[in-house]
This record gives structure tokens, C-alpha cells and sequence, in this order.
């Protein structure tokens, strides 16, 4: 898509809040837009707005095989409230196999490369597979959430998977998150209450200490600019 385009979009955007950015979105690319949730506090939120704009949006995550029990239950808890079907999509089962059988079952701790390879089968290639028949996407992306999204804006063209990248709390805090949350009765991960503000698989993500980024417990072996699984990759 030409970057034309995109800024014509982002100026759309201007003005609106998350849940007008959403609807415009929905409007859009009716039928062709789907939510992608890590089930994290920022997609709880997008969540609830997509169902009240419109509940047959697709939402969507991605079941890595390596999830806490806390994020099954969250899921189980978002379709009950909200009387919807998070659809899910898991990994290949064979290379899934050919790759812990030839590197290890935790591999991820070795190398970068090893844990890049980990990801790019375990989400990557799934949320490709996810991705069939859309023109653009949701996600909770904020800027203050570490230094590799410190330029993230309401709308981006992701290259990689040909769609339109829609992210509505680019903008927004970590106060202004949560107190919508609270306001809206909306469920969160239980982990959140436990120092995990960000939650991913669970041998790569742990509890961060005060005063340590919020994305400090993923991949927390790695340097912060390399903090990335593949799903947002910006261009420098």
C-alpha cells in the first residue's frame, strides 16, 4: 500500500479516540479486520471495544504451546463474558518436533538465533496462517512500552504480511489503560497483579522488579533492542 495512503488514514484518525479509531477501521475494511490478541491488558481492552462496536469482528490468538495457566483461563473467562469464540491457532505439530528434537526443548535460552527460530514457529508462521483472507489488523501496541515502539503510530503499513497495522492505544499510558479497564469491569490476566506487566510464553517472560521497564520480563537474557518475536517488526 502506498505510505500515501497510510497518512491519509492516520489523519483520519486525528481527533478520535481508540473506540472511534476502531470503528473507522471497521468501516473500512468491513469483514477484512480481525483483532489479534496476546490476551495482555491492552488487547482485554480492545477486546471489549471491538464487541461493543461490533461483535462479529474476528478475534484472534495464538496458543504457543508454552502459555501459563493463568492465560487458558483468561480466555475461557473473555468468552463467557463477552458471549463470543476467540478463535485460536497453534503451531505445526512437525516443526515443533524438528525443532526441539535437533535444538533442545529450551532452546530459546542459547541463542538469539535460537530463540528468533523459536518464535518465527511458534507465533510467526501461525499468525500468517490467521492472517488468511484480511486486509488489516488490530494489536495493542503503545509507545510507551519499550524502546523498539517508540515510533509506533495509529495506523502502519506492515510489509511483511501485506496488511494494514491498526494500532488504537498508540498513544495511550499505562494509567489510562488500567483505569479503563477497572472502569469497564473488563477481565485481565491474573498475572498482571503479580508484576507481570507484559505476558508472553512462559519460560520467557517473568515478574519485573520496581522501577524496571515494562517489557523488562520478556526475553530479559536479551539487549531491550532486540526485544522482539517477530510478530512487530519496524523497519530502522
Amino acid at each position: 500500500m502506498e505510505q500515501d495512503k497510510i497518512k491519509e488514514l492516520n489523519r483520519q484518525c486525528r481527533g478520535k479516540d481508540a473506540v472511534g479509531i476502531i470503528e473507522l477501521f471497521i468501516r473500512e475494511f468491513k469483514g477484512k479486520i480481525a483483532l489479534a490478541s496476546s490476551l495482555g491488558a491492552e488487547d482485554q481492552a480492545l477486546t471489549h471495544m471491538i464487541v461493543k462496536a461490533d461483535p462479529t469482528v474476528r478475534i484472534f490468538t495464538l496458543d504457543t504451546g508454552r502459555m501459563f495457566p493463568e492465560s487458558y483461563e483468561l480466555l475461557h473467562r473473555t468468552n463467557r463474558q463477552y458471549g463470543i469464540t476467540v478463535e485460536v491457532f497453534f503451531p505445526d505439530r512437525g516443526k515443533v518436533e524438528k525443532m526441539v528434537n535437533e535444538k533442545g526443548i529450551n532452546l530459546f535460552y542459547e541463542s538469539i538465533e535460537n530463540r528468533k527460530l523459536c518464535c518465527g514457529i511458534r507465533k510467526v508462521e501461525p499468525l500468517q496462517r490467521a492472517f488468511g483472507g484480511l486486509q488489516a489488523w488490530i494489536c495493542g501496541l503503545r509507545r510507551e512500552q519499550s524502546v523498539t515502539r517508540l515510533a509506533v503510530e495509529p495506523v502502519e503499513w506492515d510489509s511483511g504480511n501485506g496488511l494494514v497495522k491498526v494500532n488504537p492505544l498508540a498513544d495511550w499510558n499505562e494509567k489510562q489503560l488500567w483505569d479503563y479497564i477497572k472502569e469497564n469491569d473488563i477481565p485481565y490476566h491474573a498475572l498482571h497483579d503479580k508484576g507481570f506487566p507484559s505476558i508472553g510464553c512462559q519460560p520467557c517472560t517473568r515478574a519485573v522488579k520496581p522501577g524496571e521497564d515494562i517489557r523488562a520480563g520478556r526475553w530479559w537474557w536479551e539487549d531491550p533492542e532486540k526485544k522482539e518475536c517477530g510478530l512487530h517488526n519496524r523497519p530502522r
